[in-house]
């Protein structure tokens, strides 16, 4: 039975924001789960805070405490176990963090942690432990950023994480981006974000405007792991993205339990491209403290990733990768 938990008349993106479920005890409640399962969610939030969206709690299936949305949000004991190979810093990003707010990994492209805030709090998240105290971005630290590019005519794209970017304000978003712009030798800009699948109320014209409004190429990296988190208000919404001449791919993340079956992962591509968003990456977890519960181990995954070989076209089939620290770029498998 599919869930109907109402949107209480929620007008803007803004409103949704301030309407964010956090307490673990409403979750529970609104989606008709076990009670039991209220102490270890606490626990877990004491680790990493729970934050979910009202439009995307509305897409889980009441009662069912395996629904592939769900398990990406409900904080559970298992987090709070400690497992060899993992760590809070996974990618080891922090020594690549080489301003405030601005991560220089690969040589032509750097990544801008834009904000701290997200609309969800995936379970998984490899930055779950980031330190967002010491990257925040004022105006005298984008300031820095801009110096900084100015002195490396070798990046070409940048890139806007978080946190989610789609956070900022339009005119933030208007306004940075046309200082880029003047930047000769930047050429592409990508947002990496979750916003127009956790909360699509986001996603308006105006925003699809403010994202092309320069010369720069725009691609927009979404980040849907389960064809279920695709309802009517995305679809609109990566119509309006679409329709800007904004590039649309999709990163998955393969996740035991929500998306560990070949033909999970078909549908998903299937559902992305006939809503103009191409396959992109279908990356293996990073191993991330609090996330162990999630793993796929290589094995399962090449036998997944063989299968999707089999029956999809290769323009459906995104590349599975692994992110490993100091590597000059994704590791494919």
């Amino acid at each position: 039975m599919q869930s109907a938990i109402p949107l209480k008349n929620v007008i803007t993106w803004q409103e949704e924001l301030k309407n964010l479920i956090s307490d673990p005890k409403e979750l529970i409640q609104r989606l008709e789960l076990d009670p039991n399962l209220l102490a270890a969610a606490q626990q877990a939030c004491q680790l990493f805070p729970l934050r979910v969206s009202p439009s995307f709690l509305a897409r889980v299936k009441k009662g069912q405490v395996n629904d592939p949305l769900l398990r990406q949000i409900l904080p559970l004991n298992e987090e709070l176990k400690r497992e060899i190979g993992f760590s809070d810093d996974p990618l080891e990003e922090q020594q690549f963090n080489v301003l405030p707010g601005l991560v220089h990994k690969y040589k032509n492209r750097v990544l801008h942690i834009a904000t701290s805030s997200c609309a969800i709090n995936c379970r998984y998240c490899f930055r779950r432990s980031f330190a967002y105290e010491e990257n925040r971005c004022g105006q005298q630290q984008w300031l820095d950023i801009l110096d900084y590019l100015h002195k490396h005519p070798e990046i070409d794209e940048f890139i806007f994480s978080g946190g989610d970017p789609l956070l900022m304000t339009d005119e933030h978003i208007r306004t940075r981006l046309s200082q880029l712009a003047a930047i000769s030798h930047i050429q592409r800009v990508r947002w990496h974000t979750r916003i127009p699948i956790v909360l699509s109320s986001r996603i308006t014209k105006a925003l699809a405007k403010a994202l092309s409004h320069t010369r720069l190429q725009a691609i927009m990296v979404i980040h849907c792991n389960h064809a279920q988190e695709l309802d009517e208000c995305v679809k609109q919404g990566l119509d309006y993205l679409h329709s800007a001449n904004i590039t649309l791919l999709n990163q998955a993340v393969l996740l035991r339990g929500v998306n560990d079956c070949p033909e999970t992962q078909i549908a998903l591509s299937h559902s992305l491209f006939k809503n103009k968003v191409l396959p992109y990456y279908l990356h293996i977890l990073d191993k991330v403290n609090g996330a162990a519960h999630f793993t796929v181990h290589s094995n399962d995954a090449h036998v997944i990733y063989q299968e999707m070989r089999r029956k999809l076209s290769g323009y459906l089939l995104p590349k599975l990768v692994k992110e490993e620290a100091g590597q000059i770029a994704k590791t494919p498998l």
